[in-house]
């Protein structure tokens, strides 16, 4: 066709953009709106089936409801003659296969950020019950703003669905990005999107796509059967996490996958968070960390404590709160029979076990009194137990017992003087 090449008496074509399996692209002028579009003519071995040509209406009429920034728009579908194409916005820039093809391996933060774009896009159409089917580099469109722009969204199912026996030769002539099941000739589904994103991650993120074969048939069983390669065994630049999910997301079953681009394009986003934390904070920074990590590290103690914890003040009372070092009045007779638990309100201030006595002297053998730890309360009780003093506190009793009967005896003769006065 030459510039001159009017469609419809509104579209004036001006230059060939690229072509493909399936169409051929056109830069041209919409005389109606005055506004530059992409025109999309299929070729015309496609145009022979009239179920075809139905199937890809409805096809591109569900396109066109489609509005994201990421999904290249679609003007208008028609024909004229036998010539039948697609209007879509213009997109200024190039295909992600040719900047492959021209940078290789992508740097990780641009790769990262054009295969979260890529989701965003096929993401909003499959939750309007759309699949791609020929997620491919030459299919996504790259701004130079790096805005990703994902375009031929339907056509691929509508020749699937119609024309089987042309998916080799036109939709597959290039399997390289097709999920296994596609290869195996079963239906795609959002999952099988999924995988393909991943076979183009892949190549962003490499350079070279995973799988090579000398024909259709080859490459096919190689996405069947072949081991999946990660990403790090041809760019150790690539991050251990990001080649993980790039393992994951081309895996053999589709139920292994994430089985929507939306969920892809999340996981890849808290990544791209995280990067970004690291990035900013440094290594020494942590990253983000619940609100319980944040205090400090304590171990719980070895019982339940009812008693209204004690405030943290230094390392002794880690464990026990508080623990003060056991008096020399304690009684260490029955050392293994715990403290009666009785009212929390009424606890001793020395609710966990005491600290072992620090003293030279061995113990007297138990006795019959001995009731448990002391001090302690028994429970419904505010009096302390007993506590059996020992035998220096004895000897200091009896000397005051002995001072206080000597003043008493010392007392008397003045009294008796008192009473002598008295009766004189």
């Amino acid at each position: 066709m030459s510039n001159e090449t009017i469609l419809n008496n509104r579209y004036v074509l001006q230059a060939q953009q690229g072509s493909g399996g399936m169409s051929v692209i056109y830069k041209a002028k919409d005389l109606s709106l005055g506004r530059t579009v992409a025109i999309k003519i299929l070729r015309p071995s496609l145009t022979t089936d009239p179920s075809f040509l139905e199937k890809f209406k409805n096809e591109a009429r569900s396109v066109a409801n489609l509005s994201h920034p990421n999904i290249v728009t679609v003007h208008d579908v028609g024909s004229d003659g036998p010539t039948h194409y697609i209007v879509m916005e213009m997109v200024e820039g190039q295909d992600l296969k040719k900047i492959i093809k021209t940078r290789g391996a992508l740097p990780i933060d641009l790769a990262l950020n054009l295969a979260i774009q890529i989701c965003l896009g096929i993401g909003f159409a499959h939750r309007s019950n759309l699949v791609h089917a020929d997620v491919k580099p030459q299919n996504i469109l790259v701004t130079p703003e790096n805005v990703v722009k994902v375009t031929d969204f339907g056509i691929a199912q509508a020749l699937s669905d119609t024309q089987p026996q042309q998916r080799v030769d036109v939709v597959w002539g290039s399997p390289h990005y097709f999920a296994p099941e596609q290869a195996r000739g079963e239906r795609p589904s959002p999952a099988s999107d999924v995988y393909s994103i991943g076979i183009v991650m892949f190549e962003m993120l490499t350079g070279r796509l995973p799988y090579v074969g000398t024909n259709q048939q080859e490459l096919a069983m190689a996405h069947i059967k072949e081991r999946v390669p990660m990403a790090t065994e041809f760019n150790p630049a690539v991050p251990e996490a990001l080649a993980r999910i790039v393992f994951k997301i081309m895996s053999k079953e589709p139920s292994a996958r994430y089985q929507m681009a939306d969920q892809l394009g999340r996981i890849l986003q808290e990544y791209q968070g995280r990067s970004k934390d690291r990035t900013i904070s440094g290594p020494a920074a942590p990253s983000s960390v619940p609100e319980a990590d944040n205090k400090p590290s304590i171990p719980p103690p070895p019982m339940p404590q009812r008693n209204k914890p004690t405030p943290i003040s230094s390392e002794p009372t880690a464990r026990y709160s508080p623990a003060p070092v056991a008096p020399q009045s304690y009684d260490p007779r029955n050392p293994s029979i715990p403290a009666p638990s009785g009212n929390p309100q009424q606890q001793s201030p020395i609710s966990s076990p005491p600290q072992p006595l620090q003293q030279s002297y061995t113990p007297p053998p138990p006795s019959d009194t001995g009731a448990g730890f002391a001090p302690s309360y028994s429970p419904g009780n505010t009096q302390p137990e007993p506590i059996v003093e020992d035998e220096g506190l004895d000897i200091v009793t009896i000397a005051l017992a002995a001072l206080a009967l000597i003043a008493v005896v010392g007392l008397c003769p003045l009294y008796i003087a008192v009473l002598s006065a008295r009766a004189v």
